[in-house]
This record gives C-alpha cells, sequence and structure tokens, in this order.
C-alpha cells in the first residue's frame, strides 16, 4: 500500500515577521493522527499571507511532493490580506463547492460569523486541495463535516487508499454490489 503525502500549509501574518509557533498547522495533524490508520506522510510548510507564496507553495505540493490531499488553514477571512481562497482557485483544475458550503454551515452551529469564512476546495492534477479556518477548534469541527468524503474523493483521484479508525472518523464509500 502507498503511504499517502499529506500537505499541511499554514498561512500566516506571523510568518512574514519570522515568527512560526504554528497552533493551527499541528491541530490538522493531531486531527490526522486520529482520524487515519493508514500511513501517511506530513509535507508541512508555515507561509505568508502573500497570494503568489501560497499559489507556489500549493503547486509544488501537487505537482513536485505528490501529495493527495493539501490542506490549507488561515487566510481565508474577508481582510484584505486574507487570499488564500484565491491562491486555491488560481491554482486549481476544477473547483468543489460543495466542501465550502458544508464547512460554513457546520461553523454557523457555533458562531454566527461563520458566514464570513470563505474557505473553498478544489482539484489540481492529482490533489485535492482543502482550505480551512485559522483557530484549531474551528479546524476540527471543519474536518469531522467534510472528511468523511475526503478518502472517497481520494479514490476517484485514483490516490492512495486512505483507512480510518471508525470510532473516530468513518469515511463514505459506496458499497460494492
Amino acid at each position: 500500500m502507498t503511504k499517502a503525502k499529506i500537505g499541511i500549509v499554514t498561512v500566516s501574518d506571523r510568518a512574514s515577521a519570522g515568527v512560526y509557533d504554528d497552533i493551527s498547522g499541528k491541530a490538522i495533524i493531531e486531527t490526522l493522527n486520529d482520524y487515519l490508520t493508514s500511513e501517511w506522510e506530513p509535507v508541512y510548510e508555515v507561509i505568508p499571507d502573500e497570494q503568489d507564496v501560497i499559489e507556489a507553495t500549493l503547486i509544488k505540493m501537487a505537482d513536485e511532493l505528490d501529495c493527495s490531499l493539501i490542506v490549507t488553514t488561515g487566510g481565508t477571512g474577508p481582510a484584505k490580506r486574507d487570499v488564500t481562497p484565491e491562491a486555491t482557485e488560481a491554482v486549481c483544475d476544477r473547483m468543489m463547492p460543495g466542501f465550502g458550503e458544508l464547512m460554513r454551515a457546520e461553523s454557523l452551529k457555533f458562531v454566527p460569523t461563520a458566514i464570513l469564512s470563505r474557505q473553498t476546495a478544489g482539484l489540481r492534477g492529482d490533489s485535492l486541495i482543502v482550505n480551512l479556518p485559522g483557530k484549531p477548534k474551528s479546524i476540527r469541527e471543519c474536518l469531522d463535516a467534510v472528511f468523511p468524503a475526503i478518502p472517497y474523493c481520494i479514490d476517484l483521484m485514483e490516490g492512495p487508499y486512505l483507512e480510518c479508525n471508525e470510532d473516530v472518523m468513518k469515511p463514505f464509500r459506496p458499497k460494492k454490489k
């Protein structure tokens, strides 16, 4: 079985200032460790909120480092510097709007400001790119909502088979006839 490579990209103003105390990226790794029983390798970057840097990082992870899944955190709000969705859309071949719709719907159960979030997802080659919010609590809530579809999406893209701890995360895969 092929070990999955999963890109984790933290987009942060603090990275521009040389500060890398990244709790959001670590929250993604912790969550994926809870979900996944199959072997996986994190490909981890902390980068500044600059669209060209975000685009270059996503392209490198998808095209050169063969990450089947790339998860970003940060840069999805309404502030002028929040450009992660624009970078994602610029590098993707096809967009997957259902991911953002579901994450906002889930977040609205907890905070009315979820409507300000602009998370999205898309496909670049053999990679699924998913934008998450920046707060660890919101990261878990959003991943809990969308992750059941991610292993099957990766299957359809002929990527590595992601096995999950079904006591924690039950992925949806259609029953074979």
